[in-house]
C-alpha cells in the first residue's frame, strides 16, 4: 500500500504558496530584454548555476544565440547582448564583477534573486524577485522555508526559468517539435 510523502506535500505546497509573491510584469520585462537581445549570457555560482545553466540550454532550443557563461566556447559580451545572473543574494563577488563589467561595456543584465536591491539587482534592468533565504547574505531572508538554506530560491528559479521559456514559445510562435529539432543529439 502507497503513503504519501508529508515531506514532499510541505516542499510542493511552499512552492506554491510563495510562486504567488512572484511578479508577473518583472518576467515580461526580462523576455522583452531576451527578445531584444543580440546575444545571450547566462550564468550563476553552485546550485544557482545548475538552474541557470538548464535555462541556457532551453534559450538554445528556444533558437536563441545563447551561452553559459565560463564554457570555452563562450565568445566575448558586447553592447546590446544580455548578462542573466542566477544569484540569491545578489552579491557573489565573481557574479557582481561580471555584472558591472557587462554594463560598462553596454551590455543589459538582468537577475533572478532574493534581493533586488542588492548590487547585482541594482545593475539589472529586469530583476525577477523570487520569495526565499541564503546564508550566504547579511540581509534579511525574506521568507522562512521549511527547506533548508537556499533550496526555496532555486526551486522557485528553475519554475521562473520554465515560465519565462513557455512565455517566449508564445511571443514567438515556437512549438515543442521545432525546439526538439535543436535538442542535442550526440548522446
Amino acid at each position: 500500500m502507497m503513503r504519501e510523502s508529508k515531506v514532499l506535500i510541505e516542499i510542493v505546497e511552499e512552492i506554491a504558496r510563495y510562486t504567488r509573491q512572484i511578479d508577473e510584469l518583472e518576467m515580461l520585462k526580462m523576455v522583452e530584454l531576451i527578445q531584444n537581445a543580440s546575444k545571450i549570457f547566462v550564468v550563476g555560482a553552485g546550485r544557482s548555476g545548475f538552474c541557470a545553466r538548464a535555462f541556457s540550454n532551453r534559450l538554445m532550443h528556444l533558437g536563441k544565440q545563447t551561452f553559459f557563461v565560463g564554457e570555452p566556447t563562450t565568445p566575448s559580451i558586447g553592447e546590446g547582448d544580455l548578462l542573466i545572473i542566477g544569484s540569491g543574494s545578489g552579491e557573489t563577488e565573481s557574479l557582481k564583477v561580471m555584472a558591472e563589467k557587462a554594463a560598462r561595456i553596454g551590455a543589459d543584465v538582468a537577475t533572478v534573486t532574493i534581493f533586488p536591491e542588492a548590487t547585482i539587482g541594482k545593475l539589472a534592468k529586469a530583476a525577477i524577485c523570487i520569495p526565499g533565504g541564503t546564508p550566504k547574505s547579511e540581509r534579511k531572508d525574506s521568507v522562512k522555508s521549511v527547506q533548508p538554506m537556499g533550496n526555496l530560491f532555486e526551486q522557485l528559479s528553475w519554475i521562473v526559468y520554465d515560465g519565462l521559456i513557455k512565455m517566449l514559445m508564445k511571443e514567438d510562435n515556437i512549438l515543442e517539435d521545432e525546439m526538439f529539432k535543436r535538442h542535442a543529439n550526440l548522446e
